[in-house]
């Protein structure tokens, strides 16, 4: 323990990648574990990350999902940099700032439909949450008191805070913290690969849809708030979903007087080769979620953005509206903003959205290639640069491996030996790449995946297709 009044000596880089120094902080994965062979970035450009011991890894996952414009972005950077000399904190209980104005007002010119008020936040958990309050208190301010439930789906993520584990629907996660908080359904995914109704699409009626409006019916539609989903769900294994599903929910909502909810903590800000996955799937929701690659990594924030209706509902006589009631000591903070705004200039002045596109057609392509190849890869889902793989024992029956084979997660590591950085579960493996990358990167990261996944299937004795 330091002297009173004394400033500790920093650790050197080299040893924060000692056990005796990791057990002073928690990491997401399990410690005793992950200490073994610890993973600590040094610094970042491009499309690359190096490790403390100065270990170069391609990022094929930008961080996680987030540094959408390419690390060491010198435009966001320069942005910051300017901004700290302005102004670095406003006061949230107070008001607001001109740079959270402004961005506020580029997403609103951005967003589809009517889709046009916005509330910053930090982090996507904060944002996801604040989507939950906004859809109880509209409803309690236009007359329909009763209304507080949320329906979500399982396998879903829609973060780490109360409410938004509340609405998630992965076991892992959820069951180390129940009880959690009442009033939050769930309902299957739209897994079509394998459909939990023991279905095939397109002669299925969309059932992972339709169901959902038995599930309002039950639950009576009174007590129904909102219908919370990812377009394209992330921890289930990049659950895409067929061209029907969110049209339906739209008319699901429409008729029973719900808010639909789009969670685009990750499809947003151009992953899916739109600005948002709405676009993508031609669907707008009353109130849709962004992080992540808002602020490219360079500084925390989040968005969720309202339709006009819906804001109206929170102007008027203060006796009788309190407002939106929310708030986080950093929203909309100056800095946050300026490297949003730098953000989004960067994505659209460079037409990053076609990059999206072409680059993930071409990822598309070169994994079709490694499914012909190792005959392990029973499907390939996503939209984008979000696209994932399902890994298999037997391609014409579906058949998995023993969740103790966990095939995804060796891939994945030997895949971390090999320098590069990849999103990976027991039976999936997904890519998201920054907006920035390019043909020949795309081609270096298929090939270390190609290598990772050759080896681990000799190790295994594991005879693909049978």
């Amino acid at each position: 323990m330091a002297a009173a009044g004394a400033v500790p000596d920093l650790i050197t880089a080299a040893q924060t990648s000692e056990e005796a120094f990791l057990r002073q902080i928690f990491v997401r994965d399990q410690m005793a574990e992950w200490s073994k062979q610890p993973l600590i970035m040094a610094r970042a450009d491009g499309v690359y990350y190096w490790d403390v011991a100065g270990k170069r890894y391609l990022d094929a996952l930008s961080g996680i999902y987030v540094a959408s414009v390419g690390h060491n972005n010198r435009r966001v950077i320069d942005a910051i940099r300017a901004q700290l000399d302005v102004l670095t904190f406003s006061p949230p209980m107070h008001g607001t700032n001109p740079l959270a104005v402004q961005l506020a007002n580029m997403l609103a010119e951005l967003a589809p439909g009517d889709l046009s008020t916005v509330k910053f936040e930090t982090g996507g958990a904060e944002v996801t949450e604040a989507a939950i309050k906004l859809a109880r208190q509209y409803h309690k301010l236009t007359g329909s008191p009763g209304k507080y439930k949320i329906i979500s789906r399982y396998q879903s993520w829609h973060g780490s805070t109360l409410g938004a584990l509340s609405a998630s629907g992965l076991k892992s996660r959820k069951t180390v913290n129940e009880p959690l908080a009442p009033g939050f359904l769930h309902v299957f995914p739209p897994t079509c690969y394998r459909c939990p109704f023991g279905k095939e699409y397109p002669d299925c009626d969309i059932t992972c849809a339709t169901l959902i409006e038995s599930v309002v019916e039950m639950e009576d539609p009174a007590t129904v708030a909102a219908i919370m989903v990812e377009p394209i769900g992330h921890t289930g294994g990049i659950i895409d979903p067929p061209e029907e599903y969110l049209p339906i929910l739209r008319d699901i909502c429409d008729r029973h007087n719900i808010l639909l909810i789009f969670d685009e903590i990750i499809t947003g800000i151009g992953r899916t080769g739109q600005m948002f996955a709405a676009e993508t799937f031609g669907v707008t929701p009353d109130i849709l979620c962004i992080a992540k690659g808002m602020s490219g990594g360079y500084a925390p924030i989040s968005a969720m953005i309202c339709r006009r209706p819906i804001a109206d509902a929170f102007w008027g006589p203060i006796a009788t509206n309190p407002g939106f009631v929310e708030g986080h000591t950093f929203e909309g903070n100056p800095i946050s903003c300026a490297a949003g705004i730098a953000v989004l200039s960067e994505i659209l002045e460079r037409d990053l959205l076609s990059n999206a596109r072409e680059r993930g057609a071409q990822l598309r392509r070169r994994f079709e290639e490694l499914a012909s190849k190792h005959r392990v890869i029973g499907d390939i889902r996503g939209k984008g640069l979000f696209l994932g793989i399902e890994f298999v024992r037997d391609v014409d029956t579906k058949e998995r491996f023993p969740d103790a084979t966990a095939l995804g997660v060796k891939v994945g590591r030997r895949a971390l030996e090999h320098g590069m950085l990849c999103r990976f579960d027991p039976h999936w493996i997904a890519f998201g790449p920054p907006l920035i990358v390019t043909a020949e990167q795309i081609d270096a990261m298929v090939a270390v995946l190609d290598r990772s996944l050759g080896e681990i299937l000799a190790e295994e004795g594991i005879e693909a297709g049978r």
